[in-house]
């Protein structure tokens, strides 16, 4: 078990599957000789050479669909799309053709790609280069969805998604790239569409996904120090497929419910959440569920506006409180 970065988890399985499968090459602007520009790719282009490390044009569209191509034809392509963004540029070929062409060809063709591309704000990127527009991909069925939280989630994640053989969007967080964690050397692929409760608790559920996954264990783990609140996480970990059984057995145990997510409030991801919660727990609630998200405005450039628009610590700190509040149990 070794301690490393979220962003070196995906450096050394990358590099990893390019040793294992000679199917696997990586496509993406800037990823070989400037090595990336988060540094994910970093000495591969060295170690592989420009088969199997591709800069691409900026086109996304074009070298998206090349990807789809070359995975028609029996290649596992690793597409980096700088920001996901960039992704909109990519749309039609995303949701018209590497989702549908499993289904529409009854079958006899597959599609065993992967996207990888960050998102998130708080780094002062603008509004149009600080979104989280996840929901876009959730809703199309024949896209796998996956957002890890942790450095073990990343590797055991990307190494499903490789080898895989659906297409899967592979979501990061520009805030995690410098997080920390335990990887193990021995890390198996995790199985796409199950969440993980990373922290058992009796008094309250909080369930979110990438970003707001890490805030839920922090604010877990401080509650219990500070109020002797015992807090269960789930963390999705996958959007599409989507672990709906993990949420309710959590509520059922805990009969509250405060849902995070890294995006808008209205017809978001978290909506979908209270609503499978309202569907399988309904009768074991003992409050609302609660949902915390950012403002829904552009996000702003200027810092203290941008965080002012973030879902933040303390607003999950109130959250929680609050439900619980309302379920009879005060500070």
């Amino acid at each position: 078990m070794s301690v490393i970065t979220y962003r070196q988890a995906l450096h050394d399985t990358l590099r990893a599957e390019l040793a294992r499968d000679d199917n696997v090459f990586l496509m993406g602007e800037e990823i070989g000789l400037f090595e990336g520009s988060y540094k994910i790719t970093a000495g591969l282009l060295d170690e592989f050479g420009p088969r199997r490390v591709r800069d691409t044009p900026i086109a996304e569209e074009g070298f998206t669909g090349a990807a789809i191509g070359a995975a028609m034809l029996g290649l596992r392509p690793v597409v980096e799309i700088m920001t996901i963004n960039f992704s909109l540029l990519a749309l039609d070929q995303i949701v018209n053709h590497a989702a549908k062409i499993h289904g529409m060809f009854g079958g006899q063709l597959a599609v065993p790609m992967v996207i990888r591309t960050p998102g998130g704000g708080g780094q002062q990127l603008g509004a149009s280069h600080s979104q989280n527009i996840e929901l876009y991909y959730s809703f199309v069925p024949g896209l796998k969805v996956v957002a890890p939280s942790t450095p073990a989630d990343a590797k055991a994640l990307l190494l499903a998604a490789i080898r895989d053989d659906d297409p899967v969007l592979f979501l990061e967080n520009l805030a995690l790239y410098n997080t920390k964690g335990e990887v193990p050397e021995d890390c198996a692929p995790a199985t796409i569409g199950k969440a993980h409760v990373s922290r058992e608790g009796t008094d309250l559920t909080l369930i979110g996904y990438s970003r707001m996954a890490h805030v839920a264990r922090q604010v877990a783990e401080e509650l219990a120090a500070s109020d002797g609140l015992d807090i269960e996480v789930v963390d999705l970990r996958s959007l599409r497929p989507l672990d709906r059984d993990t949420v309710i057995a959590s509520v059922r145990k805990t009969s509250a419910a405060v849902v995070l997510e890294d995006d808008w409030l209205t017809y978001g991801i978290g909506a979908e959440i209270a609503a499978s919660i309202s569907d399988g727990a309904f009768d074991h609630l003992d409050a609302p569920v609660r949902r915390v998200a950012m403002a829904e405005v552009p996000l702003p450039y200027a810092k203290s506006l941008e965080t002012a628009a973030l879902p933040s610590h303390d607003d999950v700190v109130t959250a929680v409180h609050e439900t619980l509040a309302a379920v009879g149990r005060r500070r």
